[in-house]
């Protein structure tokens, strides 16, 4: 169990360290340029965000590296999973949406989760490069960061793969789906 630190014990980080590279190891497509043990040694100096993507991974992400931005020095994650990852499906999209709900509320919000987690929801653009990696949402969608005006408006937005397409689609912000999650980034 974590503490309330948002720190693993060392047999937690050593179970994550050998899962991430695992998948990274066998996903060589999605980061073909970088070298394991250097994610590996920044992974090491940051327990926060190791925390972090035990958490990506413990609700069902499969978070894998995806690039490494030069400038800030840091590899980036996205939750890779097949479909939306299952540990975070059937939430509407905030805390506003929730609290407008007046019956049959989902139990949690994907920017409050998200926030807990310590990551961020994938925009479209980024959702968009994780579909050029791996073609995923294949069943369900997942929410991405929504622009202010469409969110004031009381609308969100999500995404998916069909008929071999990547769909952006609208919905109320207070709705969920059994079949509705979200993907993540994190930056180390």
């Amino acid at each position: 169990m974590l503490n309330g630190n948002k720190v693993l014990s060392q047999d937690q980080r050593g179970e994550l360290l050998r899962t991430l590279k695992d998948r990274f190891e066998k996903k060589m497509h999605r980061h073909d340029s970088l070298e394991w043990a250097k994610v590996q040694a920044k992974l090491e100096t940051d327990v926060e965000k190791m925390w972090s993507l035990n958490e990506m991974e413990r609700t069902g992400g499969e978070p894998d590296v995806v690039g490494y931005d030069e400038k800030t020095d840091e590899y980036i994650f996205y939750d890779c999973s097949l479909e939306s990852p299952e540990g975070r499906r059937s939430v509407c999209y905030d805390r506003k949406a929730l609290e407008s709900r007046k019956k049959n509320k989902p139990e949690n919000n994907a920017i409050d989760m998200a926030s807990t987690m310590g990551i961020d929801l994938l925009t479209e653009e980024q959702y968009r490069e994780l579909q050029k990696l791996e073609h995923v949402d294949l069943k369900t969608s997942s929410w991405v960061q929504t622009p202010a005006n469409i969110r004031k408006l009381g609308g969100a937005i999500f995404c998916d793969r069909r008929y071999d397409t990547v769909f952006v689609y609208h919905n109320g912000a207070q709705s969920y789906y059994s079949a509705r999650g979200f993907r993540c980034s994190l930056r180390v």
